[in-house]
């Protein structure tokens, strides 16, 4: 058997594979702060929305 001349540690990534890791942990990151963001608006549909972008309609009688 072919034995390494010294013993990898864990740490020890090739470019291309923490290249790929990296952006998978972005993905990761972009995906739950959009899953967030999401379950904030079905909760609370009209908080995101600002008082000063809609009138309240002024009622005559």
């Amino acid at each position: 058997m072919d034995q390494q001349a010294h013993p990898s540690s864990w740490l020890e990534v090739d470019v291309d594979l923490g290249f790929a890791l990296f952006f998978l942990l972005l993905l990761c990151l972009f995906l739950f702060v959009t899953i967030v963001r999401c379950a904030q608006t079905v909760i609370d549909p009209y908080g995101a929305i600002s008082t000063s972008t809609y009138q309240e309609e002024q009622i005559n009688n």
